[in-house]
């Protein structure tokens, strides 16, 4: 019997933008995979069979909406006299939606049809998947540290530009609410965010109030302004001064102070602790200050090499920080998360039977719905 149809939403293809002309022609695809469309089609055969896609590792499923975008708008072959044949009507999709977490080997997608519409888009679908589920896995581990604060996400300068608006998507699915370029956010119509950079600081002369009294006169009101203020090495000192000078305008201030200094408020307590980057005691010394000077309603921002054991060790001494910016622990290898693609079964004499791999068997899912 066949699993309910989905009720659940997924996303609108459109709004990927996929290179379809050049997914269709196999540009993006394995050579052998094309070659085999090409024999298949050839020899005038077109089997039936069921294509079953798993894993290996406990995991966050993602990237199971963009491989059905890719089969929706890519299935097919060109005919003889050059028109495109849609496959997609002709195809029978089972899979779990984005967010979803999974096994080892359990099936999370399943492709049902003329296996001449779509052995060349195995690349692609099985691609999708293992990037989007590795930053969605570990997304949910840091925001799981994170014990409901929030997680930004801000790993766009670590990898290529390309990849930012799915990486974006996968991030959210798993709870990271806040994404630093308009990229990171497209598929959910939302905007980057950011602070004050060291940048437009050291050209205004290295004055962070004045670099960010400029941000609150140009830019919107309903843009947060928050200042990093580690660029004298005096987080406390810094995060005082624009706190006068900005009031309720600053919403707050981002800790980002380098693994290689001790800040200056810091001097006169080191010997207990390692005193280095930003630490529990840096983020305890802003807060004291801040609070003791009336400034209760500035957030603090850490960042600077936070991943999901540096965020737990904060939460567990009760660090008085409100937000955690991540950068590029949200690509560190904490797993496996390649997908694999096999036939399990192939249609003879009128019914679906084994025919797979040995150690491959057809494993079903009762989770898996039918996408439509």
């Amino acid at each position: 019997m066949m699993p309910p149809t989905t009720a659940r939403r997924r996303l609108d293809p459109a709004i990927l933008n996929l290179p379809i002309e050049r997914m269709r022609a196999g540009y993006y695809s394995d050579v052998y995979f094309n070659r085999s469309r090409e024999i298949l089609l050839r020899d005038r055969y077109h089997p039936r069979v069921l294509m079953q896609v798993f894993q290996r590792s406990e995991a966050v499923a993602c990237g199971v909406d963009e491989a059905v975008a890719i089969l929706k708008l890519c299935s097919g072959f060109a005919r003889e006299d050059g028109m495109w044949h849609d496959g997609w009507s002709e195809l029978a999709v089972h899979a779990l939606h984005d967010g979803d977490p999974v096994r080892p080997y359990e099936t999370v997608m399943t492709i049902e049809g003329d296996y001449a519409l779509f052995a060349h888009l195995e690349t692609l679908y099985l691609g999708v998947l293992a990037r989007r589920t590795r930053i969605c896995t570990n997304a949910r581990n840091i925001v799981r540290a994170a014990n409901g604060k929030d997680v930004l996400f801000f790993p766009a300068r670590f990898d290529h530009h390309l990849v930012q608006t799915g990486d974006g998507y996968a991030a959210l699915v798993s709870g990271a609410l806040g994404v630093s370029t308009d990229a990171n956010a497209e598929w959910w119509g939302a905007k980057g965010m950011g602070t004050v950079p060291h940048a437009l600081i050291a050209a205004y002369g290295g004055d962070t109030v004045m670099a960010s009294r400029k941000f609150a006169e140009f830019m919107p009101s309903d843009v947060s302004l928050i200042a990093l203020v580690d660029f004298e090495n005096d987080c406390v000192g810094t995060s005082l001064a624009v706190a006068r000078d900005l009031g309720r305008r600053l919403w707050g201030v981002r800790l980002d102070t380098s693994s290689t200094l001790v800040d200056r408020s810091l001097w006169p307590m080191m010997g207990t602790f390692t005193p280095t980057g930003v630490n529990p005691q840096l983020a305890r010394n802003v807060r004291a200050a801040l609070d003791g000077a009336g400034f209760d309603w500035v957030k603090i921002v850490v960042s600077g090499g936070f991943n999901p054991a540096k965020i737990r060790l904060f939460e567990e001494e009760r660090v008085p920080v409100d937000a955690y910016a991540v950068g590029s622990a949200f690509f560190e290898d904490s797993g496996k998360y390649d997908y694999t693609a096999d036939i399990a079964l192939v249609a003879r004499d009128g019914e679906m039977r084994e025919c797979h791999k040995v150690g491959r068997p057809f494993r079903p899912n009762e989770r898996l719905e039918r996408v439509l």
